[in-house]
């Protein structure tokens, strides 16, 4: 399958919502995650991304106007040994307490559903990168409503064993803007992934709707020896 350009899928939708995008550097030695949020409302355009150890967190930029933390502050990003989990929600630490405790990136996910934020039951993303020993491989999940039915989840994991060179995977909340929100369907795109990491930051925040824009959040890992690189951008200063 050929790899479709993020710029053009980005610029073509004002209304992805939250993405994740995860892949290798067309020279092979480096795996790249990437993660952006968007927002309609007051509420969900009133954050920042921070960071916190290794990973990051969502924060009120005016705390006078937050209205409502739930399902808008929560840590996108968490980092367990030789894994760095990714997702849209506080689904992070349910995978990231999995995992201690012995548990799959699945199975990890199997206690967790769509958000219930009626009608648009906005799916939750996840993925996970995992660094080890000069090897890198990388799953991908999405847990979402069948249809907007509430009563009906859908499951659905996508693993990515040695990933080629050059080649990534995008992940998002919603096809398009509308009301409700359509779920976002079928497998994650295959996505052309950029040189450096701050080639793919500058791609990413310039291909975003720029109403609808709020944070984004890159990293770039050495595959050799773990070291890494992190990007933060929020509209919010």
């Amino acid at each position: 399958m050929k790899a479709l350009s993020l710029e053009q899928e980005l610029k073509s939708n004002a209304y992805p919502g939250r993405g994740i995008v995860i892949g290798r550097t067309p020279d092979g030695t480096r795996a790249v995650a990437a993660y952006f949020i968007m927002g309609r409302s007051t509420n969900s355009r009133n954050r920042v991304f921070v960071e916190d150890g290794e990973g990051i967190r969502t924060q009120a930029f005016d705390p006078s106007k937050m209205e409502d933390p739930s399902l808008i502050i929560y840590a996108p990003v968490r980092v367990l040994d030789d894994r760095t989990i990714v997702t849209n929600g506080d689904q992070t630490d349910t995978i990231y307490d999995g995992l201690q405790k012995g548990l799959s990136f699945e199975q990890s996910l199997r206690s967790r559903c769509f958000e219930p934020d009626a009608p648009n039951y906005t799916p939750r993303i996840s993925g996970i990168l995992e660094i080890k020993n000069g090897t890198f491989d990388y799953a991908m999940s999405i847990l979402k409503s069948n249809d907007g039915d509430p009563d009906s989840c859908q499951r659905f994991t996508f693993s990515y064993e040695n990933p080629k060179a050059g080649e990534g995977h995008f992940l998002h909340t919603y096809l398009h803007d509308g009301n409700p929100l359509p779920s976002f369907a079928g497998e994650p795109k295959t996505v052309a992934i950029p040189d450096d990491i701050d080639a793919l930051a500058e791609l990413l925040w310039n291909s975003l709707n720029a109403d609808n824009k709020v944070s984004l959040f890159v990293r770039s890992i050495c595959i050799a020896d773990g070291t890494y690189e992190t990007r933060i951008v929020n509209k919010n200063r």
